[in-house]
């Protein structure tokens, strides 16, 4: 395992082994719910996003990595580039593109990210941070994701999957933060709803 996957991971595992007290709730929808806390890293939040899903977490993962088959399904993706192959298993830099999102008071934005997806416990874990890429893309605002990452394990019920997130996204440009929350919560609500129903509609 190179250093960087080795760190992110590190970093994310701290983030899943936060003890409750620590997070408000920013969000709740009937099958997921929204935390946030102060961010460690700058001066927003880091949100948890936590909630089941119907399928196993290797399908799921599956279609939640960079790919085009994440574009088919994810709304507020515009564009998603493999822009590096990496020797190491799993990883990937990636370059993608967010559409505009509360009537365009936050503006489509655009992220080069270090993928990294390997094994946890019983499932899977999916994890990415920012990296510096001299390339800008005309007419979007290059925002920068601080360690964020996906972790997918089985319950107890072998239908479903428990799939927990922690994203903290530097959205840049001056942005009220009620908008960030807003914009936060209900992005991460919506990713469910819509892997969801990409996953049904496509059976294994």
């Amino acid at each position: 395992m190179g250093s960087v996957s080795r760190q992110l991971r590190e970093t994310l595992v701290s983030y899943h082994s936060l003890n409750d007290t620590e997070w408000n709730i920013a969000k709740k929808s009937k099958d997921v719910t929204v935390w946030r806390k102060p961010s460690d890293e700058f001066g927003g939040f880091l949100y948890k996003a936590e909630g089941t899903v119907a399928d196993n977490p290797r399908r799921i993962i599956e279609f939640m990595i960079p790919g085009p088959r994440r574009l088919e399904w994810d709304s507020l993706m515009t564009s998603l580039e493999i822009v590096k192959t990496l020797d190491e298993p799993g990883c990937c830099v990636v370059k993608y593109s967010t559409a505009g999102q509360l009537w365009n008071i936050i503006s489509p934005r655009e992220f080069v990210d270090f993928s990294y997806t390997c094994d946890y416990q019983r499932g899977l874990m999916s994890c990415g941070v920012s990296v510096d890429h001299p390339e800008l893309t005309p007419g979007l605002v290059r925002g920068f994701n601080h360690p964020c990452g996906w972790f997918c394990v089985p319950t107890e019920d072998p239908d479903l999957s428990s799939l927990t997130g922690y994203i903290q996204t530097d959205l840049k440009g001056m942005i009220p933060q009620s908008a960030v929350d807003s914009a936060m919560a209900a992005g991460l609500v919506r990713f469910y709803r819509e892997l969801t129903h990409a996953l049904a509609a496509e059976p294994p």
